[in-house]
């Protein structure tokens, strides 16, 4: 429904205000890993899982993420109250980061409007008590402001993929 495309284009303009050359490309469109030198990777997460595409990107690239630095991130929890730290990471998600040597992902608050709901039942949940935008942009700022400082730690100037 395109939030986690929002936050994808904003930690590549965050990245980009720091000096990087940025690509913010959805997964089922994302250049082979290969050929950036550090990646971050993103996903909604609809009823505990990470969308297909998401996935099947971060399992075909796992070897090559496995020689850089890659950063994950989801979004998706909706609703007054939702407790970011309960949300848990996907068994298959946690798989992949432990194979490619990164940390889990970071899980920001989601959007559900009905405007931008695509089918009947998220039209259906976009008229309750989970609709909203539940993003926390100082918190994504602030997580991007961290992988920013880790790449100024050992990594400099590097080409990055937000996908």
């Amino acid at each position: 429904m395109g939030s986690t495309a929002e936050i994808a284009e904003r930690i590549g303009e965050q990245l980009r205000d720091a000096g990087h050359d940025v690509d913010v490309r959805a997964c089922a469109e994302a250049a082979d890993t290969s050929n950036y030198d550090a990646v971050i990777i993103g996903s909604a997460l609809y009823v505990g899982r990470w969308l297909k595409e998401a996935r099947r990107y971060l399992r075909s690239q796992s070897e090559s993420l496995s020689r850089r630095p890659t950063w994950l991130f989801q979004s998706g929890p909706c609703g007054e109250g939702f407790d970011l730290e309960a949300v848990q990471v996907p068994r298959a998600i946690r798989r992949l980061s432990d194979r490619i040597g990164s940390t889990l992902p970071t899980t920001f608050g989601g959007r559900l409007e009905r405007k931008s709901a695509t089918t009947r039942l998220n039209r259906w949940m976009a008229t309750g008590t989970l609709a909203g935008d539940f993003r926390d942009w100082d918190l994504v700022h602030a997580w991007t402001d961290g992988v920013i400082a880790d790449l100024a730690a050992g990594h400099r100037d590097l080409p990055f993929a937000t996908a």
